[in-house]
């Protein structure tokens, strides 16, 4: 039997760059104001103009919200920005996170681009 090579599709609507970023959570929490500690260093290991990607040994419940900060090249290059966890996956020895952003205006795709195009 002949095995053939599998194509594979990205199908994230935007793409992906590594990051070296500091991300810190104290506290995740669900629209019904449900929260939950967090005790544990993330490591950021993408990010896109639609969500970011993050791996931890903490363990966050799908579907929770935490307010983030990110810096994308500099002090004045700061989101300040919501974000769900919509994945969660591991790698053996840690949890894999991959977020949304949540009610991310437009105006911020430019900073998004300049980072981007900073990478290249």
């Amino acid at each position: 039997m002949k095995m053939g090579v599998i194509n594979m599709q990205e199908k994230r609507r935007a793409k992906r760059y590594p990051a070296q970023l500091e991300l810190e959570i104290s506290q995740v929490f669900k629209q019904d104001n449900i929260k939950a500690d967090v005790n544990a260093p993330i490591e950021v290991i993408d990010v896109s103009k639609l969500g970011i990607g993050f791996k931890s040994e903490a363990v966050l419940p799908l579907d929770y919200y935490f307010n983030a900060k990110l810096a994308l090249g500099g002090p004045d290059k700061v989101l300040f920005c919501v974000v769900k966890i919509i994945r969660i996956d591991s790698d053996g020895e840690k949890n894999i996170y991959g977020c949304e952003f949540v009610g991310m205006a437009p105006v911020f795709d430019n900073i998004f681009e300049e980072y981007q195009n900073s990478l290249q």
